[in-house]
C-alpha cells in the first residue's frame, strides 16, 4: 500500500461509496480506498473517518472489526478528516444510547432540545436536523480555503457535538440553537454534515483536505 493512498474506514455503517466517489474525484491521481483491514488504515498517508446511523451501532462495530485503536493512532499522527457519525465519535460519550465514545475531544455528544427547537417566525424545527444550512467559519483554516463563510452543507443528525474546548471550534451552525457544527485541532479537522452531498461547497472542503500539510 502506497504513502500516497488515503484510506476512507469502512466499519460497516452508512454509506461509504459516496464518500470514496466524492474524494475520488477531487484526488488527482492519488490511490483512495475504502477499507476495514486495520493495516490498511495504519498505512495510509490520510485518513477518513465517515458514517451514518446510531451511536451505539457504530461504537459496536468499531470495535468488532479491531479497528478502535488504528483510528485514535491516525487521530494522534496523520491528516484525519471525521465526517457526520465520525465527528461524534470522537468525543468522550453520547446521550444517544448513552454510550462511550473514543475521547478524542473532550465534551459530551447530545441531542437537539425539543422545547428549544423554534425557528425565526417561533415555528416548531423537527428532529433530525435535515437539508441545507450554513456553517460560519468561527476560526481560519486551511479546510476552508476557497469557501466562503457562511456557505451552505448538507446535514442529517439529531445530536451534536458540545467541546470543553471552545479552542477547538471551528464551524458552527444554528438550528433552534447555535451548535458546534466543525472542530478542528493539530492534524485532526472533523465536521458535522456530509461534504460528500454538499456541491461546490463540500468538493472543495475535500479537495482541501486531499493537500493539506498540517
Amino acid at each position: 500500500m502506497g504513502a500516497a493512498t488515503i484510506a476512507v474506514i469502512d466499519y460497516g455503517m452508512g454509506n461509504l461509496r459516496s464518500v470514496w466517489q466524492a474524494i475520488a474525484k477531487v484526488a488527482e491521481g492519488r490511490d483512495v480506498v475504502v477499507s476495514a483491514d486495520p493495516a490498511v488504515v495504519a498505512a495510509a498517508e490520510r485518513v477518513v473517518f465517515p458514517g451514518q446511523g446510531a451511536m451505539p451501532d457504530c461504537m459496536r462495530e468499531l470495535e468488532a472489526r479491531g479497528l478502535r485503536d488504528v483510528v485514535i493512532e491516525a487521530a494522534r499522527s496523520k491528516p484525519f478528516l471525521g465526517i457526520c457519525i465520525g465527528l461524534q465519535m470522537l468525543f468522550d460519550h453520547s446521550e444517544e444510547g448513552d454510550v462511550d465514545g473514543l475521547g478524542v475531544f473532550a465534551g459530551p455528544v447530545r441531542r437537539f432540545p425539543a422545547d428549544r427547537m423554534k425557528g425565526p417566525a417561533g415555528e416548531k424545527l423537527k428532529v433530525p436536523h435535515m437539508g441545507w444550512n450554513e456553517v460560519a467559519q468561527v476560526r481560519p483554516h486551511p479546510l476552508w480555503s476557497g469557501i466562503d463563510d457562511g456557505a451552505r452543507f448538507y446535514f442529517v443528525h439529531s445530536y451534536y457535538v458540545d467541546p470543553v474546548d471552545p479552542a477547538c471550534v471551528a464551524g458552527q451552525t444554528g438550528y433552534g440553537i447555535p451548535f458546534t457544527s466543525a472542530v478542528a485541532r493539530d492534524n485532526i479537522f472533523a465536521i458535522q454534515c456530509h461534504p460528500e452531498k454538499s456541491a461546490h461547497a463540500g468538493l472543495t472542503l475535500l479537495s482541501n483536505f486531499v493537500r493539506w500539510q498540517p
